[in-house]
């Protein structure tokens, strides 16, 4: 065991496991990584600690600047996890269409919370737009570095080191990735690193089925957080990817509910879609072949919404 001088060393360099009861006979092999043993409890650290990094690389962002993003809660928990490590305000715009658990995550570190009102209490199209606005103009007043998850590439550096960790813990060689999009950020960084390797590897962008903005260009209601943000996410370079398939939400939270169950992976209803997706191209690539995914997060940080109200 080795131990992290500094707590940033402990990002990254999570276990990938194989699932080994949800996933039928006759299919592909399948593997998770295990990105809830990030510091924060979200591969979202990795992403965190590149954007205000290399904006510091190129001096944008300065000592005593205010950082501001709009974030449904696991961006904005890693964001205020880094900006307390290395002394910097932050401003995060969210919504109570967000678990409970994320607002007060961010505040625990230090962050000023913004909310910005969704009537209905579900993530629409109109919502995540709006909090953009929102941060849009608080990044204006005063001396402020405005992150802008969903278009700065600065993420794609973060999300590499996730695909090379990946090719190290499964030599043998991936055949298929899959991941639910938001800003989009994890799958292409991962996709890069993946395609390089081996242009073969096929790729798949997930989205809620209720909110089929890649899959059929439109929008709609859904509770599943970090994904189906609305609208085309500006990073999503349709080069990187081989195609997009919507999964229904229900579908993942019965998922998320088994991998508790049957595998011990605690994780919330985008990696319930994961899995899903996973499954369905293990089936179709059969036996000898490899499908890689993510569990995104801990179960922890979304317990409401992990267990359901019939639990």
């Amino acid at each position: 065991m080795s131990t992290n001088r500094h707590i940033l060393d402990a990002i990254g360099n999570t276990p990938c496991v194989e699932l080994r009861h949800v996933v039928p006979d006759g299919c592909a092999r399948v593997f998770v990584k295990l990105e809830g043993l990030n510091p924060t409890g979200s591969y979202k650290d990795r992403m965190a600690v590149s954007i205000i990094e290399e904006a510091e690389k190129r001096g944008d962002l300065k000592p005593g600047m205010t950082i501001v993003e709009a974030t449904g809660g696991s961006t904005g928990s890693s964001l205020a996890f880094i900006c307390a490590i290395k002394g910097y305000d932050f401003t995060v715009v969210s919504s109570n269409a967000f678990a409970e658990e994320k607002l007060q995550t961010m505040a625990a570190y230090g962050a000023t919370v913004d909310i910005v009102s969704s009537p209905t209490g579900k993530i629409t199209p109109e919502l995540i737009p709006s909090m953009r606005v929102r941060a849009k103009e608080l990044s204006q007043n005063g001396d402020c570095y405005y992150t802008d998850q969903f278009s700065n590439p600065d993420v794609l550096v973060g999300y590499g080191s996730m695909g090379r960790e990946l090719l190290g813990q499964i030599p043998e060689g991936i055949d298929a990735f899959c991941g639910a999009v938001g800003g989009a950020g994890m799958v292409l960084g991962v996709a890069k690193v993946l395609k390089s390797k081996n242009q073969n590897c096929r790729i798949t962008v997930l989205e809620p089925a209720s909110a089929p903005a890649i899959t059929k260009g439109h929008g709609g209601p859904h509770s599943v957080e970090g994904i189906g943000i609305g609208f085309l996410p500006p990073l999503l370079d349709k080069t990187l990817y081989d195609d997009a398939r919507a999964v229904e939400e229900a579908e993942g939270r019965r998922m998320s509910r088994r991998l508790a169950k049957e595998e011990g992976v605690l994780a919330g209803t985008s990696t319930g879609l994961n899995v899903v997706a996973a499954i369905e191209l293990a089936k179709e690539l059969g036996p000898g072949k490899i499908v890689a995914t993510v569990a995104c997060d801990s179960g922890l940080k979304i317990r409401r919404i992990v267990l359901g109200d019939e639990m």
